[in-house]
């Protein structure tokens, strides 16, 4: 079927991607544009898998200041290179992480670098609750598995629904902004300062 141009041209200010990439997700959803949208997030997201293992030594550190001037984050991302650490989109995303850390308040990046303790101590209080509340001992690990990945949503950075749209997580942003760019992207790590608050 034949793709009106200014349909391609649409998608592409709304996805950034490509213009052949617009083409194809146009031409293999029908022209619908909402399916072309998630079949374009969905392409990005997998040639973003890809590129995982590549190293991501450039980048910047973001610093935000909340209105009020109460509370600050520094963040650092990494891209692969210099270019890709420049552009207006990857500028952006950093902005915008950084001001959803000032909002959501996240313990770490991702789970595997949330203190031992903590996760055991939560764990802990968690089979204490379910315990006390009478189910059987049979599902208490099921429960107990459930509620931790609720806690691990709220934690961790890259697993926090987004502040903007919670349907999205901060992830997916990750994995769209990656496959948009054709490189690497890593939230390496932040710092949320508070006034009258230590550490």
């Amino acid at each position: 079927m034949a793709i009106d141009s200014k349909i391609v041209k649409e998608l592409r200010e709304r996805t950034g991607a490509g213009m052949m990439d617009c083409k194809k997700a146009l031409a293999e959803t029908g022209g619908d544009m909402e399916k072309a949208i998630e079949y374009l997030r969905k392409s990005g997201m997998a040639s973003a898998a890809k590129r995982a293992h590549r190293e991501a030594a450039q980048g910047r550190i973001e610093a935000y200041i909340h209105p009020g001037n109460q509370i600050g984050v520094l963040l650092e991302v990494n891209a692969e290179t210099d270019f890709v650490a420049k552009t207006d989109e990857f500028i952006s995303f950093c902005h915008e992480v950084a001001m959803h850390i000032a909002a959501a308040r996240p313990q770490s990046v991702g789970r595997e670098d949330l203190d031992a303790a903590l996760i055991a101590k939560e764990q802990e209080i968690l089979r204490d609750q379910v315990a006390a509340s009478g189910k059987p001992e049979n599902v208490w690990d099921k429960i107990v598995e459930g509620r931790m990945s609720k806690f691990y949503e709220e934690s961790c950075l890259m697993e926090q629904p987004w502040v903007r749209d919670p349907k999205v997580k901060i992830e997916d942003l990750r994995k769209q902004l990656s496959g948009k760019m054709g490189e690497n992207v890593i939230i390496r790590r932040f710092a949320v300062f508070q006034v009258g608050q230590k550490g």
